[in-house]
């Protein structure tokens, strides 16, 4: 006999709408209970189950927010990559400097090299070295001469210093300042104290200081020479390897572009040697004519930083003035000022346009700018390289991106680099290596 089966009190289950689906209920939905739930049965899962993540369309938000999110964080990875790089130049600054320096140097040597190599018939390695020797002759040269002179002027230099400065502590006591013997007196404290810092240990200190920094300036000087060589005799042949590491579509443009930016380069040097010179023999006649000391030193003072742009000019020139303050007073201090403002304007309105022409078309206040960074982020050597590096990136940016600067040079093929990896494949194994 069968045992007829109690009535149950779960609820009666739907019917299915088209497509086997609950036409009453969505998938997964729980249905209504009606009556009393089954006793032991779990409750309904209301409020468990979460709403799916959906990303917002683009086109949903205001286009400029677009853009400028879109313009936010490239920019971000642009200064990323910056200070990395700033970075990387400041903990590597020990070898990174004297290739730069061997850079420039090289740019300057280039011409007279190719002279030797092209129209004497020389030796690639012996016009090198001797390009390399005479530039190290005519610098230890020029150093050696204003030693001397500065090493015979010394002691009457002093004597003119120590007049001048009594001239103007009494233009500073019955002048226009009228301070009192106490106010300069305590003025001259501050000064020598200033000067001589802790006392003797502050000595060892400074001079253990100038002894690491004298043996890191003559390791660089070192590191510059050699490289300045091997740039001379074997440039080419390592830009070209530098260019083959890159991606085989980008190498062709960026050798185009590398030779347009050490045409610029070139042109810099050159152009800025031209100028320095021009200003350091024309604030070197000034001093002449009011018959400073020094002469020939302070001649290469100012072309020495005449090639920091805008701040070397300002220091050489700040020089020469209290030179000739502390000599022959304020008259003369005034007389060299005129010629120092003479000089720059004429360096600033003349030569620099006329000379640099558009082989650096650098707009004025790209090269303050470039100074200005370059300065705040690594010292006197980025307000050295600032203006270069500025150039170069200019040309080769420009190239890239189809507005030539110099077309006249056409397009070179760059040759294949020297290297085994070069060899060509055998017929029918294209991914073999050959070692």
């Amino acid at each position: 006999m069968s045992k007829l089966s109690e009535p149950s009190d779960a609820p009666p289950v739907p019917p299915e709408g088209p497509g086997g689906t609950q036409s009453e209920f969505g998938a997964g939905a729980q249905p209504k209970v009606s009556g009393r739930p089954q006793v032991g049965a779990e409750p309904p899962a209301q409020g468990k189950q979460r709403p799916e993540l959906v990303s917002p369309d683009p086109k949903h938000l205001a286009y400029p927010l677009v853009v400028a999110a879109g313009w936010s964080w490239r920019l971000l990875a642009v200064i990323a990559v910056v200070a990395l790089l700033v970075i990387a130049l400041q903990t590597l600054s020990m070898v990174v400097v004297p290739l730069a320096v061997a850079m420039l140097i090289t740019a300057l040597l280039a011409p007279f090299a190719k002279l030797l190599r092209d129209r004497l018939h020389v030796p690639n390695a012996l016009a090198t070295f001797v390009s390399v020797i005479l530039f190290i002759a005519l610098v230890a040269g020029l150093l050696t001469f204003a030693g001397a002179q500065i090493a015979s002027g010394m002691t009457g230099m002093l004597s003119q210093a120590r007049g001048g400065l009594d001239k103007i502590l009494a233009w500073a006591q019955h002048g226009p300042l009228h301070l009192s013997d106490a106010q300069v007196q305590s003025y001259l404290d501050k000064a020598k104290a200033a000067f001589s810092g802790g006392g003797s240990s502050s000595w060892i200190a400074r001079g253990t200081a100038w002894a690491g920094s004298a043996g890191h300036f003559l390791a660089g000087i070192l590191i510059a020479l050699f490289a300045t060589f091997f740039f001379l005799s074997q440039g080419k042949q390592i830009w070209v390897f530098l260019t083959s590491l890159m991606p085989r579509s980008a190498r062709e443009a960026t050798y185009q572009a590398g030779r347009r930016g050490w045409v610029s380069l070139t042109s810099y040097i050159r152009v800025q040697v031209l100028v320095a010179a021009i200003d350091a023999v024309g604030i070197g006649i000034g001093a002449l004519v009011l018959r400073l000391p020094f002469v020939v030193a302070l001649a290469l003072l100012v072309f020495i930083t005449s090639f920091i742009p805008i701040v070397g000019a300002i220091a050489s020139g700040a020089v020469a003035v209290l030179v000739a303050l502390v000599t022959h007073g304020p008259v003369s201090a005034l007389v060299m000022l005129g010629v120092v403002l003479l000089v720059q304007q004429l360096e600033s309105h003349v030569l620099q346009p006329f000379l640099m022409g558009r082989a650096v078309s650098l707009h004025p206040l790209a090269v303050l700018l470039a100074v200005v960074i370059g300065s705040s982020l690594l010292g006197i050597v980025g307000a050295l390289f600032a203006v270069p590096s500025l150039a170069v990136a200019n040309s080769m940016i420009r190239h890239y991106y189809g507005n030539d600067p110099f077309p006249e040079l056409g397009i070179e093929p760059m040759p294949e680099p020297d290297r085994p990896g070069n060899a060509r494949l055998p017929a029918g194994r294209s991914d073999a290596v050959i070692q």
